[in-house]
């Protein structure tokens, strides 16, 4: 019997936020720090997704032409969202950007009906996925990473799922290091700074809710060497890119070998199988207004950081057509099972500002975290709202 964590409100200051980063070819571990704290993954939990479809392509099962079609439970899940309308079709290989780069959430939906019938269906396969994989403290509840009771990762088992996606579909690697798409008139860039920022970046995903801060899994590939790293928790969306890039560079330019490996870290850290919720530190009105405070004077984001350069380009987008013949929702739907209620205690929602339909947990009041500290300044334009 599956037992629920409790949710524990927990201060950015008490507690470091969780961080990890581990060579892919090897599986050395360089640096770890909260690696076992359970933790709220946000729109992480989409790399999952990624993982049971890439094995449906895999097995013959699908193909990236494969039609997706909108259905109505898909429709009504909460921004980010392509707003696509129940019976809208449009090929997988669209779906798979507009997952990886939108981060939207119908469309998680949609895919995961596609490939296994229902919600439940697809949960079952991404839980028995991340079993299989060693993935041991980590439980999914749907899709797309919206909040849900019982929905908890930690940065070790996301640099697992990293790894294993990066070692078993090397095909289908530039789903994650896209800087944005096309679809018709409408242009999206990509949510991850560090796509054509830091060299030899090529992937992954980013994350956010209230409950679980800023969430990056990140990857660069330099002289045929791949590294990943993850960071939970961040105050920003420049703290995690700029944190995530201090561990990319360590583990890019570390030499020697450590007996430390994904496999052989043990779990540590005293009440590491409480889910945090540090909904009272990233969801604050004080909170929000810090964020804003390290922008230029014309509101845009500041890096600061030596190792992510300035794009000095525009984005280079690829195409993400969405124009498949509608069909009527009788039909693109009479397969898909009717909704089951989701799990109680579904965490509520309130929307940030500039960076994410903002969902998370009641939460207490606690003092904002401390931003990291700062070296050169570079001015970014801000990207679209994300989840």
């Amino acid at each position: 019997m599956v037992v629920l964590a409790l949710t524990l409100l927990v201060s950015v200051d008490a507690m470091a936020t969780p961080k990890i980063v581990v060579d892919v070819g090897s599986g050395r571990v360089i640096e770890h720090e909260q690696a076992f704290q359970r933790w709220y993954p946000a729109s992480l939990t989409k790399l999952m997704t990624a993982y049971v479809v890439f094995s449906a392509l895999k097995s013959g099962q699908m193909n990236l032409e494969t039609p997706i079609a909108m259905s109505v439970r898909a429709n009504k899940e909460p921004p980010s969202k392509m707003y696509f309308k129940p019976g809208q079709r449009f090929p997988l290989d669209s779906a798979l950007k507009y997952l990886m780069i939108k981060s939207a959430n119908d469309v998680a939906m949609a895919i995961a009906e596609a490939v296994s019938g229902s919600e439940e269906a697809f949960v079952a396969e991404m839980n028995a996925t991340a079993l299989r994989l060693g993935m041991i403290s980590t439980r999914f509840v749907n899709p797309n990473g919206l909040p849900g009771s019982g929905q908890y990762t930690t940065v070790r088992d996301m640099a697992v799922l990293a790894v294993a996606i990066r070692r078993e579909f090397p095909q289908f690697a530039r789903y994650f290091s896209y800087e944005g798409f096309a679809m018709g008139k409408s242009t999206y860039t990509n949510y991850n700074l560090l796509i054509g920022r830091f060299p030899g970046a090529d992937g992954m995903k980013t994350g956010f809710i209230c409950a679980s801060g800023f969430n990056q899994v990140s990857s660069a590939t330099r002289a045929g060497k791949t590294v990943i790293s993850v960071v939970f928790g961040a105050p920003s969306q420049e703290a995690r890119a700029e944190e995530s890039a201090r561990l990319l560079n360590k583990a890019l330019t570390a030499t020697g070998a450590s007996g430390i490996t994904l496999s052989s870290l043990t779990p540590y850290g005293e009440g590491r199988d409480v889910v945090a919720d540090i909904s009272g530190d990233i969801c604050t009105k004080a909170a929000r207004e810090a964020r804003y405070e390290g922008r230029d004077v014309e509101g845009k984001m500041v890096l600061n950081s030596p190792y992510i350069l300035p794009m000095t380009r525009e984005p280079r987008l690829v195409q993400a057509p969405a124009d498949l013949p509608s069909v009527s929702t009788e039909i693109a739907l009479s397969r898909i099972p009717i909704p089951l209620p989701r799990p109680t205690g579904t965490l509520p929602g309130q929307v940030e500002p500039f960076a994410a339909s903002a969902f998370a947990a009641p939460a207490k009041t606690a003092p904002a975290a401390t931003a990291m500290p700062l070296r050169s300044s570079i001015p970014i334009p801000i990207p679209r709202p994300e989840i």
